[in-house]
């Protein structure tokens, strides 16, 4: 039985989509005026990761993740840049697709912009104006947080609580302009020279909150079944969207509420952030780092605990993931001299580690108790594959359930292309074996040392020596 954590009741609680076998589920999506930054796509990889397992289940998951492509941000960065708000957003948006997919991030099915949407946006304003629940103001309009009864619910703070917080993202200007401090701007008057759109209350673009509202609904059905994001959303974007939206339908708006962990550096464990300016960029680390290593030291890590980045943790991950390619290549190897058909106990064993590990994962997605299984399952493969006698099924189900596994934490297992076939190298293998056979371990020791220098690593295993690239 799948279990996620709701953030709305704080508790976990029994996965059951609205339609069986089908997963409608909405992740907030980056701003578009910059690179992403790895806290950014701990984001994108963990939900990309409960995806991928959704599917392995055997739910249909439409996943939709949007752009915010118009905000102050960009607008900004535009003018820095010397070119238009639509050029930014094109020139992010572009490297936000060629970084996710380097780390192996699923396209969205859909990928919808706010400024695509605009007519809905309008028209979803409109709405809460004659409900009563959002007012105009200098052309401006701005919703009644206190008018709608549960604000608050999903941060778990009373309306007075979170008025502080609400200060920190309230520019001067809107203050006199409100009728709450509360309150916050569903659609903001443009100034002079900025990108804007036409609309009952004059030109304008939409605030940041409303778009989720109308793109999620609107692509999606009015009650989401799973709506994620990062902590720092949970207030106040997560808990406007909510306001906004079942005042609106007049239905629940999200079932499961999931919300990811941090991404800290340094000694403070301090919050990565573009605010901070404490940020790595996903754009700049794939230049020295295997992306499939970044990606595998962050869909290990459980999606709800922080994550600390540093060098020594990415060195483990590599460690970890060069454990289980070696593992996946050994078996590989002793294809070559495996006999014919199954065997029994080999079958019963990878379903009792199948089994285990959907456990694992049917709590709450916990990769951590997930990848442990998968270690042990790297453990047997290679008692295995040093056993004398091996059989081809065998090794084959070995292989295919790491693939399988893997492929949930987005790491693509693939027989490894640094195995060598030179026929000079094998024949310097030869010679030190029969050296070793003579006892002239000064020559095979020579042999060994001059093959590393060029980058060969021998293996001595029962059933010969390998070699293969450092």
């Amino acid at each position: 039985m799948l279990t996620i954590y709701n953030t709305l009741t704080r508790k976990k609680e029994e996965f059951k989509p609205l339609h069986p076998g089908v997963v409608n589920m909405y992740v907030c999506g980056p701003t578009v005026y910059n690179y992403i930054h790895i806290g950014n796509a701990r984001s994108a990889i963990a939900f990309d990761t409960v995806r991928r397992y959704l599917e392995f289940k055997g739910y249909k998951v439409n996943y939709v993740s949007n752009f915010t492509d118009v905000d102050d941000k960009m607008i900004k960065a535009a003018h820095e840049q010397g070119i238009t708000v639509p050029q930014l957003a094109d020139k992010y948006i572009q490297a936000f697709m060629e970084d996710t997919k380097a780390i192996n991030i699923e396209p969205a099915t859909l990928h919808p912009r706010a400024t695509e949407n605009i007519e809905d946006i309008v028209k979803f304003i409109a709405d809460l104006v004659e409900k009563g629940y959002a007012y105009a103001k200098d052309g401006d309009v701005y919703y009644r947080a206190r008018k709608f009864k549960h604000y608050g619910q999903l941060s778990g703070q009373s309306i007075d609580d979170l008025e502080v917080g609400a200060s920190e993202h309230v520019s001067a200007d809107e203050v006199d302009k409100k009728e709450d401090p509360m309150d916050f701007a569903l659609w903001k008057a443009a100034k002079p020279g900025e990108i804007s759109w036409n609309s009952p209350w004059g030109k304008g673009r939409p605030g940041w909150h409303i778009e989720c509202s109308v793109m999620s609904t609107k692509y999606l059905g009015k009650t989401l079944d799973i709506h994620a994001g990062g902590q720092d959303l949970e207030f106040p974007h997560h808990e406007n969207e909510i306001a906004q939206s079942e005042a609106e339908t007049g239905q629940k708006f999200v079932r499961y509420w999931m919300h990811n962990g941090f991404v800290t550096i340094g000694k403070d464990n301090e919050k990565m952030s573009k605010s901070l300016h404490n940020f790595i960029t996903v754009h700049d680390i794939i230049k020295e780092v295997d992306p499939q290593v970044l990606r595998f030291f962050m869909a290990t890590t459980q999606y709800r605990r922080p994550i600390q980045y540093s060098k020594a943790n990415l060195v483990d991950a590599q460690n970890n993931l060069d454990h289980i390619q070696t593992a996946y290549d050994n078996l590989t190897y002793r294809q070559k001299d495996a006999l014919a058909g199954g065997d029994d106990q080999v079958e019963a064993q990878l379903a009792d580690f199948k089994h285990r590990f959907i456990t694992a994962m049917d709590d709450d997605i916990n990769v951590q108790n997930g990848i442990a299984v998968v270690y042990e399952l790297v453990k047997a493969a290679n008692v295995y594959a040093q056993q004398e006698t091996v059989h081809q099924d065998a090794l084959a189900a070995y292989k295919a359930t790491l693939q399988e596994l893997l492929s949930i934490f987005g790491v693509e297992l693939t027989a490894s292309d640094n195995q060598i076939d030179d026929e000079q190298i094998k024949q310097l293998i030869e010679e030190r074996n029969q050296a070793r056979k003579n006892r002239d371990f000064a020559r095979s020791d020579q042999i060994r040392d001059d093959l590393k220098k060029q980058g060969i690593i021998l293996e001595d295993t029962p059933q010969g020596t390998r070699y293969k690239k450092e």
